[in-house]
C-alpha cells in the first residue's frame, strides 16, 4: 500500500535524480538510435555593421556590429574588424536578433495541405502513449517549415498532439531543408515529453474506457509513473539502490542487479527518462488549479516540469512558476474557445514575466502563428502597456529566443547572441515588434539560408516545386 512519508524519512530514502549534465551516468532510457545527421552549411565569415542589436540576454546595443565566424557568434559590439574574406552587411537602420525559437509546433506532424492523410500528431489508441516519438511522423517537405523560416524561426520543438494523458516524445529541429527528419534534428538536444491536462484526454477517452474525468486523468498519470518507477528499479545500474520508496528491490540478489531484469519497454523507457531528468516534460494545461496539481505530481514522482503550455490562467500562479523554475509557454491572446480556456486575459504573458527568475514564452501551436512570433510578442507588449507595464524590446525578445531555448535544453548552444553560440541570427528591416517588420535575412549556423530579396535563398520543398504561389516557383 502506498502511503505518505514524513519529510525526514523521505530525505533519507530518496536518491538524487540523474540529470542530463551528469555525463557519465546519463540514463540509457534516453538513448537515441535515430541520431541527428544535421551538418551546417559552410559559409564565409560575416560582419553585420551598425545595427540595433537585441542580444537575447536583456541587452540592447545601438550602432553595434555582429561577427559570425565558422558557424558561431564570434563577437558582438562596436567597431568590430572583419577577418579577411568576410562578407559585410550594412545594418544601418536595421535590427539584429537571435533566431526565433518556437517551443510548441506541430509542423511536419500536421503538415500542409491539412487533410486526414497528413494527420499524424495524435496516437489516439491509449491514454498513455509515451512510446511514440513525434520525429517518426515528421514530414520534412511540409511547406510550413519554409514559411516559418521567412518569419525568422531557426529552431522549433515538434510535439505530439494533446489527445492523450501522455502523448509521446517531442523533437527539436533546426529549421533547415532536409530529405529526412534526422537531417533537421538539433544536435544534442534532449527529447521533450508531451503530457496533457484537462478537457482533451477526458473528451477523447470518456467513451472509450476512460479517463472520463479530471480525477481519472490524475489517476492515469500516477499509475503510469508508478510503473515507470518500478521499471527503473528493475533496470537500475549495478549497486545502485532503488530511486524511490515505492520501487521494489525484490529482484536484487547478493551480487547486485545486473540491469537486465525483464523485457525492455519503450513506453517506460520514456517515462523513466523523464523521471531521470534526461527527457524534458512539457505539459498542455490551461487552468491554474490543474497546473498546481501537476506541480504536486512532479514532486511526488521526482521529475521536473520544463514548461506549461497554453496556460491561459498562468498569471494566477506566476510567482510559483518562477520559484519552481517552470516556464510558461503561452499565447498572446487566444482564449474562450472552450471552458478551460475561458478565464484568459491579454496581460497573461506580461504577468508571468514579472517575477524575478521568470521564464515567459510566446509560442504558436499554429502553422500560421509561427510565421509571426515577433508580432505575437508585440501584441503582448501593447496589452501590457495599456495595463501600465512598459516592457522594452530587449526584454520581450527573450520570449521568443532565450526562454524557449532554456525550456528545450538548448540554451547553451543557441537562443542568445553570445560568443561561442550557434550563429542563428535574424536581420530585420526595422524594429521586429512593428507590424511592418520583415525578416530580411536569416542565418543558421552562420549560413544565409533565407533572403527576402534573393529568390535563390528562399527554400522550396520538393512537394511545392511546380506549384503556384510564393513558395512554389511561380510568383
Amino acid at each position: 500500500m502506498l502511503r505518505p512519508l514524513t519529510a525526514a524519512l523521505a530525505a533519507v530514502l530518496l536518491i538524487a535524480p540523474v540529470h542530463a549534465d551528469d555525463g557519465a551516468r546519463k540514463s540509457r532510457f534516453a538513448d537515441d538510435p535515430y541520431a541527428s545527421t544535421y551538418r551546417p552549411v559552410a559559409a564565409p565569415p560575416l560582419l553585420i555593421t551598425d545595427a540595433v542589436v537585441l542580444t537575447g540576454t536583456g541587452e540592447r546595443l545601438d550602432g553595434a556590429d555582429v561577427l559570425l565566424v565558422d558557424g558561431k557568434v564570434a563577437a558582438v559590439g562596436a567597431g568590430l574588424q572583419a577577418p579577411e574574406g568576410a562578407t559585410r552587411v550594412d545594418g544601418s537602420g536595421k535590427w539584429v536578433t537571435p533566431g526565433l525559437i518556437d517551443v510548441h509546433s506541430h509542423l511536419g506532424v500536421y503538415p500542409s495541405p491539412g487533410m486526414r492523410a497528413h494527420s499524424d500528431g495524435n496516437e489516439m489508441t491509449d491514454p498513455v502513449t509515451a512510446e511514440v516519438w513525434a520525429e517518426h511522423s515528421v514530414w520534412p517537405q511540409d511547406p510550413g517549415f519554409a514559411a516559418a523560416l521567412a518569419g525568422g524561426v531557426t529552431a522549433l520543438q515538434i510535439l505530439p498532439g494533446s489527445a492523450n494523458l501522455v502523448g509521446g516524445r517531442g523533437v527539436t529541429l533546426k529549421n533547415v531543408a532536409a530529405t529526412s527528419v534526422q537531417g533537421m534534428k538539433f544536435p544534442g538536444a534532449p527529447h521533450g515529453l508531451k503530457m496533457a491536462c484537462g478537457e482533451n484526454p477526458k473528451r477523447v477517452y470518456g467513451e472509450k474506457g476512460g479517463p472520463a474525468t479530471r480525477m481519472g486523468n490524475v489517476a492515469g498519470y500516477r499509475a503510469a509513473f508508478i510503473d515507470a518507477a518500478e521499471y527503473l528499479g528493475k533496470h537500475k545500474p549495478k549497486d545502485e539502490k532503488p530511486r524511490r520508496w515505492w520501487q521494489s528491490s525484490s529482484n536484487d540478489d547478493d551480487n547486485g542487479d545486473n540491469g537486465d531484469n525483464g523485457k525492455r519497454d519503450l513506453k517506460l523507457d520514456t517515462l523513466g527518462g523523464a523521471i531521470n531528468g534526461d527527457i524534458l516534460v512539457h505539459i498542455h494545461c490551461y487552468r491554474a488549479d490543474e497546473m498546481a496539481v501537476m506541480m504536486d505530481l512532479a514532486k511526488e514522482f521526482d521529475f521536473r516540469i520544463a514548461a506549461f503550455h497554453h496556460g491561459v490562467e498562468a498569471y494566477k500562479l506566476s510567482d510559483r512558476l518562477a520559484e519552481e523554475g517552470i516556464c510558461g509557454a503561452l499565447w498572446a491572446d487566444w482564449w474562450g474557445f472552450k471552458m478551460e480556456a475561458f478565464d484568459g486575459i491579454q496581460e497573461n504573458i506580461a504577468l508571468v514575466d514579472r517575477p524575478a527568475n521568470s521564464c515567459a514564452i510566446v509560442h504558436s501551436d499554429s502553422s500560421e502563428g509561427i510565421q509571426r512570433l515577433n508580432q505575437e510578442a508585440a501584441k503582448v507588449m501593447a496589452n501590457a502597456r495599456r495595463a501600465g507595464m512598459d516592457i522594452p524590446p530587449e526584454r520581450a525578445i527573450r520570449w521568443v529566443t532565450r526562454n524557449p531555448a532554456l525550456s528545450m535544453g538548448i540554451l547553451e548552444q543557441t537562443g542568445t547572441l553570445e560568443p561561442g553560440k550557434m550563429a542563428d541570427v535574424v536581420l530585420w528591416n526595422g524594429n521586429p515588434f512593428s507590424v511592418y517588420a520583415h525578416a530580411e535575412q536569416v542565418y543558421v549556423d552562420g549560413a544565409r539560408i533565407y533572403d527576402r530579396d534573393d529568390r535563390s535563398r528562399q527554400p522550396v520543398s520538393d512537394f511545392m516545386l511546380g506549384q503556384s504561389g510564393p513558395q512554389g516557383g511561380v510568383r
